[in-house]
Protein backbone atom coordinates (compact mmCIF):
# COMPACT_ATOMS: atom_id res chain seq x y z
CA UNK A 1 0.00 0.00 0.00
CA UNK A 2 0.93 3.89 -0.05
CA UNK A 3 3.80 4.61 2.24
CA UNK A 4 2.25 6.01 4.98
CA UNK A 5 5.77 7.71 5.97
CA UNK A 6 5.66 9.75 2.53
CA UNK A 7 1.86 10.59 3.65
CA UNK A 8 3.81 11.60 7.33
CA UNK A 9 6.15 13.99 5.71
CA UNK A 10 4.30 15.43 2.87
CA UNK A 11 0.73 15.31 3.97
CA UNK A 12 -0.25 18.84 1.39
CA UNK A 13 1.84 17.37 -1.04
CA UNK A 14 0.08 14.36 -1.12
CA UNK A 15 -3.33 15.95 -0.39
CA UNK A 16 -2.80 17.96 -3.39
CA UNK A 17 -1.29 15.51 -5.81
CA UNK A 18 -4.25 13.41 -5.58
CA UNK A 19 -6.40 16.67 -6.30
CA UNK A 20 -4.34 17.55 -9.59
CA UNK A 21 -5.79 13.63 -10.38
CA UNK A 22 -9.32 14.72 -9.77
CA UNK A 23 -9.34 12.42 -6.76
CA UNK A 24 -10.83 13.17 -3.14
CA UNK A 25 -8.83 11.39 -0.10
CA UNK A 26 -8.98 12.43 3.77
CA UNK A 27 -5.64 12.99 4.93
CA UNK A 28 -6.39 14.66 7.76
CA UNK A 29 -8.48 11.21 8.79
CA UNK A 30 -5.40 9.22 7.68
CA UNK A 31 -3.01 10.60 9.52
CA UNK A 32 -5.24 10.73 13.00
CA UNK A 33 -6.28 6.75 12.48
CA UNK A 34 -2.33 6.32 11.84
CA UNK A 35 -1.64 8.11 15.28
CA UNK A 36 -3.65 6.12 16.89
CA UNK A 37 -2.77 2.60 15.21
CA UNK A 38 0.97 3.87 16.68
CA UNK A 39 0.00 4.41 20.13
CA UNK A 40 -2.05 0.69 20.20
CA UNK A 41 1.02 -0.66 19.21
CA UNK A 42 3.00 0.80 21.15
CA UNK A 43 0.27 -0.23 24.32
CA UNK A 44 0.11 -3.49 22.86
CA UNK A 45 3.82 -4.21 23.08
CA UNK A 46 4.39 -3.01 26.63
CA UNK A 47 1.12 -5.46 27.73
CA UNK A 48 3.00 -8.00 25.77
CA UNK A 49 5.93 -7.37 27.64
CA UNK A 50 4.30 -7.17 30.74
CA UNK A 51 3.03 -10.85 29.73
CA UNK A 52 6.81 -11.84 29.65
CA UNK A 53 7.34 -10.49 33.00
CA UNK A 54 4.92 -12.11 34.67
CA UNK A 55 5.65 -15.24 33.21
CA UNK A 56 9.65 -15.02 33.99
CA UNK A 57 8.99 -14.69 37.60
CA UNK A 58 7.05 -17.87 38.29
CA UNK A 59 10.01 -20.07 38.86
CA UNK A 60 7.43 -23.02 40.76
CA UNK A 61 3.76 -23.37 40.90
CA UNK A 62 2.18 -20.10 40.41
CA UNK A 63 0.05 -18.75 43.09
CA UNK A 64 -3.81 -17.99 42.70
CA UNK A 65 -2.43 -13.88 42.49
CA UNK A 66 0.38 -15.09 39.59
CA UNK A 67 -2.99 -16.86 38.00
CA UNK A 68 -4.70 -13.64 37.95
CA UNK A 69 -2.30 -11.43 37.36
CA UNK A 70 -1.86 -13.47 34.20
CA UNK A 71 -5.19 -13.80 33.47
CA UNK A 72 -5.63 -10.45 33.34
CA UNK A 73 -2.71 -9.57 31.35
CA UNK A 74 -3.91 -11.82 28.86
CA UNK A 75 -7.72 -10.64 28.30
CA UNK A 76 -6.11 -7.07 27.95
CA UNK A 77 -3.60 -8.48 25.25
CA UNK A 78 -6.54 -9.70 23.24
CA UNK A 79 -8.56 -6.27 23.60
CA UNK A 80 -5.68 -4.31 22.89
CA UNK A 81 -4.93 -6.82 19.67
CA UNK A 82 -8.10 -6.23 18.29
CA UNK A 83 -7.76 -2.74 18.46
CA UNK A 84 -4.73 -2.95 16.75
CA UNK A 85 -6.14 -4.73 13.69
CA UNK A 86 -9.37 -2.92 13.73
CA UNK A 87 -7.13 0.73 13.48
CA UNK A 88 -4.58 -0.92 10.80
CA UNK A 89 -7.31 -2.38 8.81
CA UNK A 90 -9.47 1.00 8.55
CA UNK A 91 -6.28 2.61 7.83
CA UNK A 92 -5.07 0.53 5.24
CA UNK A 93 -8.27 1.05 3.16
CA UNK A 94 -7.78 4.68 3.38
CA UNK A 95 -4.09 4.53 2.19
CA UNK A 96 -5.26 2.19 -0.37
CA UNK A 97 -7.42 4.70 -1.95
CA UNK A 98 -4.32 7.31 -2.36
CA UNK A 99 -3.29 7.42 -5.92
CA UNK A 100 0.47 7.26 -7.38
CA UNK A 101 1.02 10.92 -7.69
CA UNK A 102 2.46 12.15 -10.66
CA UNK A 103 5.81 13.09 -11.58
CA UNK A 104 6.67 16.66 -11.80
CA UNK A 105 7.12 17.08 -15.44
CA UNK A 106 2.98 16.10 -15.99
CA UNK A 107 1.95 18.90 -16.37
CA UNK A 108 -1.37 19.58 -14.40
CA UNK A 109 -4.92 19.59 -16.34
CA UNK A 110 -8.24 18.53 -15.65
CA UNK A 111 -8.45 16.08 -18.51
CA UNK A 112 -7.58 15.11 -22.24
CA UNK A 113 -8.23 18.57 -23.63
CA UNK A 114 -5.11 19.91 -21.77
CA UNK A 115 -2.91 16.82 -22.83
CA UNK A 116 0.40 17.99 -24.82
CA UNK A 117 1.39 16.91 -28.56
CA UNK A 118 4.72 16.26 -27.68
CA UNK A 119 5.79 14.66 -31.05
CA UNK A 120 4.31 13.80 -35.11
CA UNK A 121 6.37 11.51 -37.22
CA UNK A 122 5.04 11.06 -41.10
CA UNK A 123 2.15 12.75 -42.91
CA UNK A 124 -0.93 11.52 -43.48
CA UNK A 125 -1.43 10.33 -46.69
CA UNK A 126 -3.95 12.25 -49.23
CA UNK A 127 -6.57 10.24 -51.01
CA UNK A 128 -7.46 10.82 -54.86
CA UNK A 129 -10.76 9.23 -53.61
CA UNK A 130 -13.29 8.81 -50.78
CA UNK A 131 -11.43 6.81 -48.17
CA UNK A 132 -13.60 4.10 -46.19
CA UNK A 133 -13.66 2.79 -43.18
CA UNK A 134 -11.89 0.01 -41.77
CA UNK A 135 -15.44 -1.87 -41.56
CA UNK A 136 -16.85 -1.35 -44.64
CA UNK A 137 -13.26 -2.67 -45.96
CA UNK A 138 -13.76 -5.46 -43.83
CA UNK A 139 -16.98 -6.12 -45.06
CA UNK A 140 -15.96 -5.97 -48.95
CA UNK A 141 -12.76 -8.37 -48.34
CA UNK A 142 -14.65 -10.74 -46.37
CA UNK A 143 -12.40 -10.05 -43.76
CA UNK A 144 -14.24 -8.32 -40.50
CA UNK A 145 -17.85 -9.90 -39.74
CA UNK A 146 -19.64 -8.12 -36.85
CA UNK A 147 -23.31 -8.87 -37.39
CA UNK A 148 -22.63 -12.66 -36.77
CA UNK A 149 -20.55 -11.84 -33.59
CA UNK A 150 -23.91 -9.91 -32.68
CA UNK A 151 -26.09 -12.82 -33.28
CA UNK A 152 -23.15 -15.08 -30.69
CA UNK A 153 -21.78 -12.52 -28.56
CA UNK A 154 -23.82 -9.59 -28.66
CA UNK A 155 -22.73 -6.09 -29.74
CA UNK A 156 -19.06 -4.56 -29.80
CA UNK A 157 -17.58 -8.38 -30.64
CA UNK A 158 -16.15 -9.47 -33.92
CA UNK A 159 -15.00 -12.34 -36.18
CA UNK A 160 -11.55 -11.96 -37.50
CA UNK A 161 -11.39 -14.19 -41.00
CA UNK A 162 -9.01 -15.03 -43.31
CA UNK A 163 -6.60 -12.62 -44.29
CA UNK A 164 -7.61 -9.87 -41.22
CA UNK A 165 -6.42 -13.56 -38.87
CA UNK A 166 -3.77 -13.58 -40.61
CA UNK A 167 -2.90 -9.96 -40.81
CA UNK A 168 -3.37 -10.34 -36.84
CA UNK A 169 -0.59 -13.36 -36.60
CA UNK A 170 1.85 -11.48 -39.15
CA UNK A 171 1.72 -8.25 -36.53
CA UNK A 172 2.50 -10.76 -33.59
CA UNK A 173 5.25 -12.51 -35.63
CA UNK A 174 7.25 -9.11 -36.29
CA UNK A 175 6.77 -7.63 -32.74
CA UNK A 176 8.03 -11.37 -31.12
CA UNK A 177 10.73 -11.12 -33.47
CA UNK A 178 11.74 -7.18 -32.54
CA UNK A 179 11.59 -7.37 -28.82
CA UNK A 180 13.24 -10.97 -27.99
CA UNK A 181 16.51 -9.21 -30.05
CA UNK A 182 15.86 -7.06 -27.22
CA UNK A 183 15.99 -9.41 -24.40
CA UNK A 184 12.49 -9.48 -23.65
CA UNK A 185 10.86 -12.49 -22.34
CA UNK A 186 7.84 -13.50 -24.31
CA UNK A 187 5.12 -15.10 -21.97
CA UNK A 188 1.46 -16.24 -22.71
CA UNK A 189 -0.53 -15.42 -19.30
CA UNK A 190 -3.41 -16.34 -17.55
CA UNK A 191 -6.19 -14.17 -18.37
CA UNK A 192 -7.67 -14.53 -15.24
CA UNK A 193 -6.94 -13.27 -12.11
CA UNK A 194 -8.01 -13.22 -8.32
CA UNK A 195 -9.89 -9.88 -6.70
CA UNK A 196 -6.93 -9.29 -4.41
CA UNK A 197 -4.38 -9.45 -7.36
CA UNK A 198 -6.68 -6.71 -8.96
CA UNK A 199 -6.71 -4.76 -6.05
CA UNK A 200 -3.49 -5.10 -5.41
CA UNK A 201 -2.72 -3.57 -8.96
CA UNK A 202 -4.46 -0.20 -8.23
CA UNK A 203 -7.19 -0.37 -11.37
CA UNK A 204 -10.49 -1.18 -8.62
CA UNK A 205 -9.95 2.24 -6.92
CA UNK A 206 -12.03 5.41 -8.03
CA UNK A 207 -14.48 3.53 -9.97
CA UNK A 208 -11.46 1.65 -12.32
CA UNK A 209 -13.50 -1.69 -11.51
CA UNK A 210 -17.03 -0.56 -13.80
CA UNK A 211 -14.79 -1.24 -16.80
CA UNK A 212 -13.95 -4.38 -16.07
CA UNK A 213 -15.49 -8.11 -16.53
CA UNK A 214 -15.90 -9.51 -12.75
CA UNK A 215 -16.91 -13.99 -12.24
CA UNK A 216 -17.83 -12.90 -9.01
CA UNK A 217 -18.79 -16.58 -8.15
CA UNK A 218 -15.11 -17.65 -8.59
CA UNK A 219 -13.72 -14.38 -7.49
CA UNK A 220 -11.91 -13.30 -10.48
CA UNK A 221 -11.54 -10.70 -13.38
CA UNK A 222 -10.84 -10.82 -16.63
CA UNK A 223 -7.90 -9.24 -17.50
CA UNK A 224 -7.80 -5.64 -19.54
CA UNK A 225 -4.72 -6.06 -20.44
CA UNK A 226 -1.53 -8.71 -20.18
CA UNK A 227 0.02 -6.22 -17.58
CA UNK A 228 -2.76 -7.44 -14.99
CA UNK A 229 -1.64 -11.17 -14.68
CA UNK A 230 2.39 -10.15 -15.66
CA UNK A 231 3.17 -7.82 -13.22
CA UNK A 232 1.94 -9.73 -10.44
CA UNK A 233 3.72 -12.92 -11.37
CA UNK A 234 6.29 -11.63 -9.15
CA UNK A 235 3.84 -10.95 -6.24
CA UNK A 236 6.37 -11.60 -2.83
CA UNK A 237 8.86 -12.37 -4.86
CA UNK A 238 12.85 -11.61 -4.11
CA UNK A 239 14.50 -10.41 -7.23
CA UNK A 240 18.54 -10.01 -8.12
CA UNK A 241 19.73 -7.19 -8.74
CA UNK A 242 21.78 -9.06 -11.79
CA UNK A 243 18.31 -9.90 -12.99
CA UNK A 244 16.88 -6.11 -14.02
CA UNK A 245 16.01 -4.78 -15.82
CA UNK A 246 13.33 -7.63 -15.88
CA UNK A 247 11.23 -7.51 -19.09
CA UNK A 248 8.71 -8.93 -20.49
CA UNK A 249 6.40 -9.49 -23.38
CA UNK A 250 3.02 -10.98 -22.89
CA UNK A 251 0.53 -11.61 -25.99
CA UNK A 252 -3.09 -12.45 -24.61
CA UNK A 253 -6.55 -11.56 -25.21
CA UNK A 254 -8.02 -8.90 -23.10
CA UNK A 255 -11.68 -8.09 -21.95
CA UNK A 256 -13.33 -4.37 -21.16
CA UNK A 257 -16.43 -2.86 -20.48
CA UNK A 258 -15.45 0.20 -22.65
CA UNK A 259 -18.53 2.07 -20.51
CA UNK A 260 -19.61 5.72 -21.50
CA UNK A 261 -18.49 4.28 -25.25
CA UNK A 262 -20.36 5.84 -28.47
CA UNK A 263 -20.62 7.03 -31.89
CA UNK A 264 -17.95 5.82 -34.20
CA UNK A 265 -16.27 4.44 -31.50
CA UNK A 266 -18.68 1.55 -31.13
CA UNK A 267 -18.19 0.98 -34.88
CA UNK A 268 -16.24 -1.78 -36.33
CA UNK A 269 -13.15 -3.31 -34.48
CA UNK A 270 -12.00 -0.07 -32.43
CA UNK A 271 -13.49 0.00 -29.55
CA UNK A 272 -14.75 -3.20 -28.82
CA UNK A 273 -15.14 -6.31 -25.38
CA UNK A 274 -12.44 -8.33 -26.74
CA UNK A 275 -9.10 -8.23 -28.61
CA UNK A 276 -6.30 -9.18 -28.47
CA UNK A 277 -2.82 -7.35 -27.03
CA UNK A 278 0.74 -7.76 -27.28
CA UNK A 279 2.33 -6.06 -24.06
CA UNK A 280 5.22 -4.93 -22.27
CA UNK A 281 6.08 -5.10 -18.62
CA UNK A 282 9.39 -3.87 -16.94
CA UNK A 283 11.02 -4.05 -13.83
CA UNK A 284 13.60 -1.69 -13.38
CA UNK A 285 15.62 -0.51 -10.19
CA UNK A 286 14.99 2.78 -8.05
CA UNK A 287 15.74 5.53 -10.49
CA UNK A 288 16.18 3.85 -14.09
CA UNK A 289 12.39 3.84 -14.87
CA UNK A 290 12.29 7.54 -16.66
CA UNK A 291 15.27 5.81 -18.34
CA UNK A 292 12.87 2.99 -19.32
CA UNK A 293 9.94 4.57 -20.25
CA UNK A 294 11.66 6.45 -23.13
CA UNK A 295 13.19 2.92 -24.12
CA UNK A 296 9.57 1.20 -24.02
CA UNK A 297 8.29 4.70 -25.79
CA UNK A 298 11.02 4.34 -28.50
CA UNK A 299 10.20 0.83 -29.32
CA UNK A 300 6.59 1.32 -30.06
CA UNK A 301 7.82 4.62 -32.33
CA UNK A 302 10.13 2.14 -34.25
CA UNK A 303 7.10 -0.56 -34.46
CA UNK A 304 5.21 2.21 -35.77
CA UNK A 305 7.39 3.61 -37.97
CA UNK A 306 8.68 0.25 -39.98
CA UNK A 307 4.53 -0.18 -40.26
CA UNK A 308 5.08 3.62 -42.58
CA UNK A 309 1.64 4.35 -40.62
CA UNK A 310 1.85 8.21 -39.20
CA UNK A 311 1.30 8.82 -35.47
CA UNK A 312 1.80 11.20 -32.94
CA UNK A 313 3.24 11.38 -29.30
CA UNK A 314 0.68 12.73 -26.68
CA UNK A 315 1.76 13.20 -23.06
CA UNK A 316 -1.37 13.01 -20.17
CA UNK A 317 -1.91 15.64 -17.63
CA UNK A 318 -2.89 14.84 -14.36
CA UNK A 319 -6.71 14.62 -15.09
CA UNK A 320 -6.22 11.98 -17.75
CA UNK A 321 -3.52 9.96 -15.78
CA UNK A 322 -4.86 7.34 -14.05
CA UNK A 323 -5.29 5.81 -10.81
CA UNK A 324 -1.31 4.26 -10.76
CA UNK A 325 0.40 6.40 -13.31
CA UNK A 326 2.90 8.71 -12.70
CA UNK A 327 3.26 9.59 -16.17
CA UNK A 328 2.09 8.45 -19.33
CA UNK A 329 2.31 8.55 -23.39
CA UNK A 330 0.12 7.65 -25.55
CA UNK A 331 0.95 7.04 -29.68
CA UNK A 332 -2.04 7.87 -31.57
CA UNK A 333 -2.31 6.68 -35.13
CA UNK A 334 -3.78 8.73 -37.64
CA UNK A 335 -7.21 7.00 -39.19
CA UNK A 336 -8.49 8.56 -41.95
CA UNK A 337 -11.98 7.96 -42.21
CA UNK A 338 -12.17 10.00 -38.88
CA UNK A 339 -9.81 12.49 -40.40
CA UNK A 340 -8.05 12.70 -36.86
CA UNK A 341 -5.19 10.24 -34.87
CA UNK A 342 -6.42 7.77 -32.28
CA UNK A 343 -4.49 5.99 -29.44
CA UNK A 344 -3.20 2.65 -30.15
CA UNK A 345 -0.50 2.38 -27.98
CA UNK A 346 0.33 3.76 -24.71
CA UNK A 347 3.53 3.59 -21.84
CA UNK A 348 3.04 4.33 -18.38
CA UNK A 349 5.73 4.49 -15.14
CA UNK A 350 3.78 3.31 -11.97
CA UNK A 351 7.24 4.08 -10.36
CA UNK A 352 6.98 1.49 -7.01
CA UNK A 353 3.05 1.52 -6.56
CA UNK A 354 2.38 -1.58 -7.76
CA UNK A 355 5.41 -3.16 -6.02
CA UNK A 356 4.47 -1.87 -2.74
CA UNK A 357 0.75 -3.03 -2.87
CA UNK A 358 2.21 -6.38 -4.47
CA UNK A 359 5.79 -7.26 -2.38
CA UNK A 360 7.67 -6.75 -5.06
CA UNK A 361 11.69 -6.47 -4.20
CA UNK A 362 14.69 -6.53 -5.56
CA UNK A 363 18.27 -6.92 -3.66
CA UNK A 364 22.09 -6.91 -4.21
CA UNK A 365 22.65 -9.05 -1.44
CA UNK A 366 22.46 -7.17 1.71
CA UNK A 367 19.61 -3.97 0.76
CA UNK A 368 15.62 -4.98 -0.46
CA UNK A 369 14.10 -2.58 -1.83
CA UNK A 370 10.67 -2.10 -3.88
CA UNK A 371 11.08 -2.46 -7.56
CA UNK A 372 9.59 0.37 -10.25
CA UNK A 373 7.28 -1.37 -12.81
CA UNK A 374 6.19 0.03 -16.10
CA UNK A 375 3.51 -1.43 -18.69
CA UNK A 376 3.73 -0.61 -22.78
CA UNK A 377 1.77 -1.71 -25.79
CA UNK A 378 3.24 -3.16 -28.40
CA UNK A 379 0.14 -3.51 -30.37
CA UNK A 380 -3.73 -3.88 -29.52
CA UNK A 381 -4.39 -5.78 -32.40
CA UNK A 382 -7.63 -4.10 -33.31
CA UNK A 383 -6.70 -1.01 -33.19
CA UNK A 384 -3.59 -1.49 -35.80
CA UNK A 385 -5.23 -3.47 -37.93
CA UNK A 386 -7.68 -0.17 -38.34
CA UNK A 387 -4.68 1.97 -38.87
CA UNK A 388 -3.69 -0.83 -41.23
CA UNK A 389 -7.02 -1.02 -43.48
CA UNK A 390 -7.11 2.51 -43.48
CA UNK A 391 -3.94 3.80 -44.08
CA UNK A 392 -3.06 1.55 -47.17
CA UNK A 393 -6.40 0.80 -48.84
CA UNK A 394 -6.44 1.54 -52.48
CA UNK A 395 -9.19 2.81 -54.89
CA UNK A 396 -10.33 -0.45 -56.02
CA UNK A 397 -11.07 -1.20 -52.10
CA UNK A 398 -7.73 -4.00 -51.79
CA UNK A 399 -5.40 -3.12 -48.94
CA UNK A 400 -1.40 -3.01 -49.87
CA UNK A 401 0.07 -5.15 -46.94
CA UNK A 402 3.32 -3.39 -45.00
CA UNK A 403 6.40 -4.26 -46.26
CA UNK A 404 7.64 -5.13 -42.65
CA UNK A 405 4.83 -7.84 -42.48
CA UNK A 406 4.81 -9.50 -46.04
CA UNK A 407 7.09 -11.96 -45.35
CA UNK A 408 4.66 -13.08 -42.73
CA UNK A 409 1.64 -12.77 -44.80
CA UNK A 410 3.25 -14.39 -47.85
CA UNK A 411 1.60 -11.95 -49.40
CA UNK A 412 1.93 -8.06 -50.81
CA UNK A 413 -2.13 -7.19 -50.89
CA UNK A 414 -5.58 -7.81 -49.66
CA UNK A 415 -8.03 -8.33 -52.61
CA UNK A 416 -11.65 -8.38 -53.34
CA UNK A 417 -13.03 -11.73 -53.87
CA UNK A 418 -9.95 -13.40 -53.30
Amino acid sequence: MFDIKLVRDNPEKIQKAAKDKKIDIDIKKILELDNKKREAQKNLQEIAEKRNKINKSITGKPTPEQIEEGKKAKEKYIELDDQYHALNEKLTALLLQIPNPAKEDVKIGKDESENDVVKTWGKPKKFDFKPLDHLELGKSLNIINVESAAKVSGSRFAYLKNDAALLEFALIQFAIAELTKEGFSLVIPPTMIKDDIMKGLGYMENGGEEDMFQLKEDGLFLVGTAEHSIVPMHKDDLINLKEMPKRYLAFSSAFRREAGSYGKDTRGILRVHQFDKLEMVSFVTDGKDDQEQEFLLSIEEKLFQALEIPYQVVKMCTGDLGFPAARKYDLEAWIPSQDKYREVTSVSTVTDFQSRRLNIKYTDGSEKLYAHVLNGTVFAIGRTLVAILENYQQEDGSIIIPKILQKYMGKEKISIGE
